[in-house]
């Protein structure tokens, strides 16, 4: 649970995956997160840093092995939406299986 706590959390998903394409500086990841915080932001990579989820790099922020390895199932989950927002827009209930 305590994984799902920490991605649960506003920001978070989305911060990982402006990540999945390399590091980026803290400017350029609220430039991609219209909306964000610089509060936030911060306190969501303080909070997946100390999970050794990213890690501020001479580059920005990075994915570690750990943070690299949920790019699939967020690609999943983004596969998914993309089938849900279709399916709503034609005035179904989801992609099939959900």
């Amino acid at each position: 649970m305590a994984a799902m706590d920490l991605f649960g959390r506003r920001w978070a998903l989305r911060i990982l995956w402006e990540l999945r394409e390399g590091p980026l500086g803290a400017r350029a990841l609220m430039a991609r997160c219209e909306g964000l915080s610089s509060s936030v932001l911060y306190q969501r990579l303080r909070e997946l840093t100390s999970n050794g989820i990213v890690v501020a790099s001479a580059d920005g922020y990075a994915l570690t092995p750990h943070g690299s390895s949920l790019i699939d199932a967020l690609g999943a989950l983004n596969q998914w939406a993309i089938a849900w927002a279709r399916a709503q827009e034609q005035g179904g209930e989801g992609p099939a299986g959900a």
